[in-house]
């Protein structure tokens, strides 16, 4: 897996058929030995790791899948990505550190442009080391979940039947 991708993603095109997908897929949840159950449906497939071997940083790939050209191929785009609780979680810090970064810098520069004292912004390198440490935990949290990414993906490729590129 390659450092510093926020969320790794892959895009192939084979010439089988969303339902060939979904029912190959379903099929291979139901006898896998990767410890990963999923849904698949319409155009969409989803493969986390089961509850019993999950922890914080478990990933799971999410899969759509478009039919091209004619009726001849289906494109795949899959995303690995942490469980939405995660995600939700560090989106939810880097707005509310964004928020405040605009604000106190408003409020900051404003004090400073009339003159006055202007404290407040050194509250900002503070808000900038905050949004650093959530960067690089979310990059361990992503090497610690490395091998299930791992295992999810070596799944989905034996299931296809297809070579995927590499994460």
């Amino acid at each position: 897996m390659a450092s510093f991708r926020v969320r790794p993603r892959f895009e192939i095109e084979t010439h089988k058929t969303i339902e060939d997908i979904i029912s190959q897929i379903k099929e291979k949840l139901k006898y896998n030995s990767h410890h990963l159950h999923g849904q698949a449906m319409q155009d969409h497939i989803t493969i986390r790791v089961n509850k019993s071997h999950r922890h914080y940083w478990s990933p799971q790939l999410s899969i759509i899948m478009q039919r091209e050209e004619n009726d001849t191929k289906t494109k795949i785009i899959g995303v690995y990505g942490p469980m939405p609780n995660v995600w939700t979680l560090f989106a939810l810090g880097y707005l509310a550190i964004g928020v405040l970064f605009t604000f106190i810098s408003i409020i900051g520069f404003s004090q400073k442009a009339l003159g006055n004292e202007c404290k407040i912004l050194w509250v900002l390198p503070v808000l900038a080391a905050l949004a650093t440490i959530m960067y690089l935990s979310s990059q361990m949290g992503q090497k610690l979940g490395a091998a299930q990414t791992y295992a999810i993906h070596y799944f989905f490729e034996e299931a296809l039947g297809e070579s995927l590129p590499e994460v």
